[in-house]
């Protein structure tokens, strides 16, 4: 089960709310890019990166030299996913269907190299997957330069809206069109990079996603 905490307690539409583990790993398993929201120099920042998820772990990753990933207290991540917009008979009532998870915590910095090349390449498989064992791999170098956090998932909770509009019941009447108008996303076809040197077929890890909806 999802902790319940002050800060992961619903207090509006509760009705949302998951309670199942297992609801929060397959938001963040679903997931590209996620918001760290930190405090810099006593001013809030909300920055998007990729992220990438070992069981009750989520490792984040940037330069060394970013301040956002300085030890800035705890910090809030997001995870989103936006399946339709929801339009009633009322402006009031009108409403998304979505998907969304809400971490917060203190991230620690990973020092260990096993562990630092293991976050980086769960944040690679997630946006790529099966593209770790295909490039090259990070120099002794870019690993110097590239910070990773981890993140517990200890503390989290999941929100999710799906269905139709709901309406006061005395608009159910009004001759207004009402439903939800789903979102969809596909990925395009796989454009070469122009530089390449020599001719090569797409890897078949890459085109078989192209074929699957996000």
């Amino acid at each position: 089960m999802l902790s319940m905490t002050s800060r992961t307690t619903l207090n509006r539409s509760k009705n949302r709310g998951r309670t199942d583990r297992e609801d929060l790993y397959a938001v963040l398993d679903a997931g590209l890019i996620c918001h760290l929201g930190v405090v810099v120099d006593g001013s809030p920042r909300v920055v998007p990166t990729g992220y990438g998820r070992i069981g009750d772990t989520l490792y984040l990753h940037g330069s060394t030299g970013a301040s956002s990933l300085r030890d800035s207290g705890d910090v809030c991540v997001t995870v989103t996913h936006l399946d339709g917009v929801v339009l009633a008979r009322s402006v009031f009532n009108h409403s998304l269907n979505y998907r969304s998870a809400m971490i917060y915590g203190r991230p620690r910095r990973v020092e260990e190299e096993g562990e630092h090349l293991a976050g980086l390449r769960a944040i690679t498989e997630q946006l790529a997957p099966g593209q770790w064992n295909t490039a090259r791999l990070p120099s002794r170098k870019e690993l110097a330069a590239t910070a990773v956090l981890a993140l517990s998932l200890a503390e989290a909770s999941v929100k999710v809206r799906q269905g139709p509009p709901l309406d006061d019941e005395e608009d159910y009447a009004l001759p207004v069109w009402a439903g939800v108008l789903p979102l969809h996303s596909s990925w395009g076809t796989p454009q070469a990079d122009p530089a390449m040197t020599v001719d090569l077929e797409v890897p078949g890890h890459i085109a078989s996603r192209t074929m699957t909806l996000g």
